[in-house]
């Protein structure tokens, strides 16, 4: 399940809770849900930003609008003036697991997805689309890895951060707090192990790639403690507002991420899809999965991510990628991909053509832009 915890340690979460429960007794059937949605888009039509949204619209006459993300509730209004005033809509599909968590908040005339799986989910879990709505395109998000242009070399790459060149890097990719709250207890292990290996007269050591919504600065301490292994390398991603969907990448960002991908061994990396911009450089991934000592009530286990429905794409679980069961199987992961003696990325790369469609992916603008002009003409 996806299910998070409901919480009433406040007046406010008191209420969200309750109204949760509620509907969960009262609404959870297809009447019901009809019923919550209709709900919704009245209250929503009743707003000062739905009556501008449709002001505009009214004004320039759009052949189409697109929304890039079915999450946002703010793309409701425009969506639905749209749709009152006969206007064509289309939604992008956000994330590769957004459809099986239920994270759609709009109901569009068309959809674009990444892959025949997620056409198929789509057609599972939203029984009212039709499989003429919807366009199976790839994502955008892998193909700055197929351009070749954007490739430093070495000497510049390093360089630039700091870093020696004859060194070996290994990446590792920092979570969300929601997705892995003790993430920064699992870049301290991948820290020990590098040291352990760098005991060993090898010259290793570690990049580290936070996630560009995190500002808790839960990570400083262990930076401090292993700065001699550690070099912080922030995303450039630009806050555009204050949600964490309103923090964007910027173009030099996807030349950053592309050469860390290029010029490190490996990553290691809780659940996220960093393993497939890895996997097209042909590097693999390690997934820790086991718990922190420091795990206690109310924070919740990392475990449970590897067991929601989007994981099941893999082809073999087993061997998609190298889990690391407890903190010494991070050594024994690094250590066996250094050597040879590991190679999940044939696997992987099957589950990235499964995940994203795997007949040219460095064209997944092209196909998106050849959908919308079938929509329009």
């Amino acid at each position: 399940t996806y299910r998070f915890p409901l919480r009433w340690n406040s007046i406010k979460n008191i209420a969200k809770s309750s109204f949760v429960k509620f509907h969960e007794t009262f609404s959870a059937t297809p009447k019901g849900w009809k019923r919550l949605m209709d709900d919704m888009n009245a209250a929503e039509r009743s707003t000062q930003r739905y009556q501008e949204v449709k002001a505009q619209l009214e004004e320039h006459r759009p052949n189409l609008v697109f929304c890039t993300t079915q999450r946002a509730t703010q793309a409701i209004a425009p969506i639905l003036a749209a749709k009152d005033l006969g206007i064509k809509t289309a939604c992008w599909i956000y994330s590769w697991d957004n459809l099986p968590k239920g994270m759609t908040t709009i109901e569009t005339d068309y959809y674009f997805v990444w892959s025949d799986l997620m056409k198929s989910q789509l057609l599972e879990y939203y029984p009212k689309t039709r499989e003429k709505q919807i366009f199976v395109t790839g994502t955008p998000q892998f193909e700055p890895h197929y351009d070749a242009s954007i490739l430093l070399s070495r000497k510049r790459f390093c360089e630039g951060h700091g870093l020696n060149e004859d060194t070996k890097y290994i990446c590792f990719s920092g979570d969300d707090q929601t997705t892995s709250p003790l993430d920064q207890y699992y870049l301290e292990d991948t820290a020990i192990a590098i040291r352990k290996l760098r005991e060993e007269g090898r010259d290793v050591a570690i990049i580290y790639r936070k996630v560009p919504i995190d500002f808790s600065g839960r990570y400083d301490k262990v930076l401090e403690e292993y700065k001699d292994v550690i070099t912080p390398i922030d995303p450039l991603w630009k806050p555009m507002g204050s949600q964490w969907n309103q923090i964007m990448p910027t173009k030099e960002d996807f030349t950053l991420l592309v050469n860390t991908c290029h010029h490190t061994e490996l990553v290691v990396n809780i659940c996220s899809s960093m393993v497939f911009d890895f996997v097209a450089h042909g590097k693999p991934t390690i997934y820790p999965n086991y718990e922190q000592p420091q795990l206690k009530k109310g924070i919740r286990d990392i475990g449970q991510n590897y067991k929601y429905v989007h994981f099941r794409s893999m082809p073999d679980y087993d061997t998609s990628v190298i889990w690391a069961m407890n903190k010494s199987e991070i050594y024994d992961g690094i250590k066996g991909l250094l050597d040879g003696d590991l190679d999940p990325v044939p696997i992987t790369k099957k589950w990235y053509g499964i995940v994203n469609k795997p007949e040219f992916p460095e064209k997944a603008s092209e196909r998106i832009w050849d959908g919308i002009k079938r929509i329009i003409k």
